[in-house]
């Protein structure tokens, strides 16, 4: 039962950032070198983040304030990376032929970078879970409920995505210098870490929900920023049936 588990959950966080991976990045290799750095800028936050939290945990133990530096580092970094993005569309349209599809399509870009700093955040957010779910018993940690390993993967599955669709806006954002979604981006990724804090109190409910509401209204605001309309979706769902 505890192997089951364990595929499941990994398979409910992993299963579609792997089948976008597969589909729409493996084929292309200057995809994977953007995705593999995203990854990698995504690290240099969680290293600066770490360092921050054992520098001010004598100081105060409040952990919302260690969410709000994490997300702020990510933020940072994800600008980083923009601008080395930017910077170096020269130079990856000399590799090959087939990069200027990443580079004539901004939204691509972004969108690649963002699904990197998303799978890896959702990889640390999800290693340690998984690895308890193999056993020899889950019945929930510290007699918790049973709903903490499949509420783990949902919630690192949200985030996997939230990356990838923040990605597309806040490249966007600097793009066409928009404070709006600049603002979006940041203060919806405050807002969604900050409410899975709620977690501690086992109300997955209270988590869940709004996370994924803004799950939701994050696709449809990157849909429209990649120039997509409710007849191109109509016409791309008649397509494929």
């Amino acid at each position: 039962m505890t192997l089951v588990e364990f595929f499941g959950c990994t398979f409910l966080a992993f299963g579609p950032p792997l089948a976008m991976f597969i589909f729409t990045v493996a084929h292309d290799p200057v995809r994977i070198i953007v995705l593999i750095a995203a990854a990698f800028f995504w690290l240099l936050s969680l290293i600066l983040s770490s360092l921050w939290w054992y520098i001010f945990l004598p100081v105060t133990k409040e952990l919302v304030l260690g969410v709000i530096f994490s997300v702020m580092f990510q933020e940072v970094f994800r600008y980083l990376i923009y601008k080395i993005l930017r910077k170096t569309e020269d130079g990856l349209k000399k590799i090959t032929d087939d990069t200027t599809q990443l580079i004539d399509n901004k939204h691509l870009s972004a969108y690649v970078s963002g699904l990197g700093f998303g799978i890896m955040s959702g990889s640390f957010a999800m290693v340690n879970v998984i690895a308890d779910a193999v056993g020899p018993g889950t019945m929930g940690l510290k007699s918790g409920t049973e709903m903490f390993f499949i509420t783990s993967a949902a919630t690192c599955l949200c985030f996997i995505l939230l990356h990838t669709f923040w990605g597309v806006i806040f490249f966007n954002a600097l793009d066409n210098k928009c404070r709006i979604q600049l603002a979006y981006v940041i203060l919806s990724h405050l807002l969604v870490s900050c409410i899975t804090l709620f977690n501690r109190y086992q109300v997955y409910a209270a988590t869940l929900v709004p996370i994924y509401s803004m799950l939701l209204v994050t696709i449809v605001i990157a849909f429209k920023i990649a120039g997509g309309t409710l007849a191109s979706l109509k016409a791309w769902i008649l397509f494929n049936q």
